[in-house]
């Protein structure tokens, strides 16, 4: 069974976590890299990228960290009835990419809450940070309603290490 790595009790708001949710355990040095072209498509008529396209650039990061854990979206709605929604997007856009660039989505795990991730994800150009993204996913069911983190999923998102290649979405009873 896996464990609910989920709940904190007794935890400050001096911790910088608030309460009802986890610091993710990796947070000082777990993330997802992944690296991407830019195309024409992605471009404006000044070969400067349109900047809705970093969104999905961002979507695409998120989608692949998933991936990378085992958890491909279709696999947690097939099982669990769950799929993501963004809730919350803030976004600082601080130097151009062009057409040709190769860039990095970097993606992190901030803080797991019952329903939500917390992600901070860069976008780069070697070691310049183009874009910087702070997002709060939330966990809804197919009718829009809130639902828990799957608690497969939530244990690999808080110790990637110790997860294997394809983790149980849903934890199995002995």
């Amino acid at each position: 069974m896996t464990p609910d790595v989920g709940r904190t009790t007794g935890v400050s708001p001096a911790s910088g976590v608030r309460p009802g949710r986890t610091r993710s355990q990796n947070s000082a040095g777990m993330t997802h890299s992944m690296p991407l072209r830019v195309y024409y498509e992605d471009t404006d008529a000044a070969g400067i990228v349109y900047y809705a396209n970093y969104l999905k650039f961002a979507e695409r990061g998120r989608t692949e960290m998933m991936r990378a854990l085992g958890f491909a979206h279709s696999r947690i709605d097939a099982e669990t009835g769950t799929i993501f929604t963004l809730r919350r997007l803030n976004a600082d856009y601080r130097s151009p990419a062009r057409l040709d660039d190769a860039l990095t989505v970097e993606t992190k795990i901030l803080e797991i809450g019952a329903a939500t991730l917390l992600l901070d994800q860069q976008i780069r150009r070697d070691a310049t940070v183009l874009v910087e993204l702070e997002l709060l996913v939330a966990c809804v069911g197919r009718d829009g309603r809130p639902r828990r983190v799957p608690a497969g999923l939530r244990a690999a998102l808080a110790a990637p290490a110790q997860s294997s290649l394809m983790p149980s979405i849903v934890p199995t009873t002995p």
